[in-house]
């Protein structure tokens, strides 16, 4: 049974922008590749046609998957979501109990996550942990190092 993911606009853009460069540009040139491959005699004992072979199988997969994936892909309406707890789609400013730190995190879809850019998972320890969360709370998370106690200082929205 395949599961509905969430996305951002931007996040199912880019999907669909994933989903059409591998149809219409990678599929081409495996064929090309094994057409090429196949000029090149005996097919029994010609290695560069059975890995073009192979490498268009991957692909051909890749893209089957891709597919079920934007097939079961839902588009967040942002105009129905609480803006009084942490949700999908919150920047969350949250303070370290332990250290003092804080930090500003965007909750996204799993597919979307990117630390680099402060965005993680609702799928994620720390994501997990705040969701339903609202200003003032405390967040009790579990990750691999011990239990962390964060402060929820504010939600906001793009």
């Amino acid at each position: 049974m395949s599961t509905v993911s969430y996305y951002t606009a931007e996040g199912l853009k880019k999907l669909r922008e994933e989903l059409d460069y591998l149809k219409s540009v990678m599929r081409p040139k495996a064929s090309a590749d094994i057409a090429e491959a196949r000029d090149k005699g005996d097919l029994s004992e010609n290695a560069e046609y059975d890995a073009a072979k192979e490498a268009q199988g991957m692909l051909e997969m890749r893209i089957a998957k891709m597919e079920e994936v934007h097939s079961n892909a839902r588009l967040i309406d942002e105009s129905h979501l609480d803006l009084s707890k942490v949700l999908v789609l919150s920047n969350v400013k949250i303070k370290n109990q332990t250290n003092g730190m804080e930090m500003t995190y965007t909750l996204v879809a799993e597919s979307e996550a990117d630390l680099k850019t402060g965005k993680i998972s609702v799928t994620s320890p720390i994501g997990k942990g705040l969701l339903g969360k609202s200003v003032g709370e405390y967040a009790e998370i579990t990750v691999p190092n011990g239990v962390l106690q964060f402060e929820i200082l504010e939600i906001s929205r793009d």
